[in-house]
């Protein structure tokens, strides 16, 4: 198992510095209120299920934590989207776990436990992307906006 990293796109939508700054600070903001309400608030303003997901920077190596889409897939399983909202670039939390697979750790509500990934391919890609399309239409249309192919990970709670 193990997280793939698909090759770049050459068209998708684009984010001007000054937004992503603000995406920044709109961010660190969001995970205090989703650490105090366990993300209700998150999910019911988002329109779809929010997780928090930490992983160790590619580049930094700093704990870095980020507030993305994540749809249960059974007991011990969640799907996270790397989609950055149809950009031709995957997001940078997506390459930090790509890098560190064994350092990735999720927040469901108030739960916190290490995880590790696995890339979704083929067909289980495709139904995957489905149901969550069937959830969330905005973010199953992010698939179009670019000619990357958006990544889909499972992450796996880790048993003791």
């Amino acid at each position: 198992m193990s997280i793939r990293v698909t090759p770049r796109g050459t068209r998708g939508r684009g984010f001007p510095r000054v937004l992503m700054k603000v995406f920044k600070l709109f961010g660190g903001q969001q995970i205090r209120t989703y650490r105090r309400d366990g993300g209700q608030s998150a999910s019911k303003r988002m329109g779809f299920p929010v997780v928090l997901v930490t992983t160790r920077g590619a580049k930094s190596g700093e704990s870095r934590t980020t507030a993305v889409a994540g749809f249960r897939d059974g007991e011990n399983a969640w799907l996270v989207i790397a989609a950055l909202a149809g950009a031709a670039r995957h997001p940078a939390w997506f390459l930090n776990m790509a890098k560190h697979p064994d350092e990735i750790w999720l927040e469901v509500g108030h739960e916190r436990f290490r995880v590790r990934g696995e890339s979704l391919e083929g067909s289980e890609r495709t139904e995957a992307l489905a149901r969550i399309a069937a959830i969330s239409p905005r973010i199953g249309a992010y698939q179009e906006k670019t000619d990357r192919e958006i990544p889909i990970v499972r992450l796996i709670r880790e048993t003791a």
